[in-house]
């Protein structure tokens, strides 16, 4: 019984350590390219937010579905950039205009995980 848990512990961690270094934080170029044109489903406790980065460099995020008009406006385009090897982006009144930078790991074909600036953590699904 002992031995099978000892093989059950070792296998977890060379499969915690083969996810772990198949992840790879992205260069600016390398998080443009992923999402210029694209659509980024955030994982949130209500369900998925519906971000679309435009090539314009206009982002739109869209609430209304997961009833959040009662926190703030459902929906809403502002600004989004590059600096640093960070997305970085803006709305009008989100977050009281403030601009937030995000560090970008890709854990998947499609998706991603994302630090905030200010520590904030989530993953997200990107889709076209």
């Amino acid at each position: 019984m002992t031995r099978i848990f000892i093989n059950i512990v070792a296998l977890a961690s060379v499969m915690t350590f083969a996810s772990t270094a198949q992840a790879s934080k992205l260069s600016g170029r390398e998080i443009n390219n992923l999402i210029a044109g694209k659509r980024v489903m955030l994982a949130t406790r209500w369900g998925s937010f519906p971000l679309r980065y435009r090539t314009n460099k206009r982002v739109t995020g869209d609430g209304s579905a997961l009833g959040l008009a009662r926190f703030f406006a459902p929906k809403e385009t502002g600004n989004w950039w590059i600096a640093s090897n960070q997305l970085c982006q803006r709305f009008p009144t989100w977050y009281k205009g403030q601009s937030f930078c995000f560090s970008i790991t890709q854990t998947g074909t499609n998706t991603i995980r994302w630090v905030r600036n200010d520590g904030y953590a989530g993953t997200a699904t990107i889709s076209k």
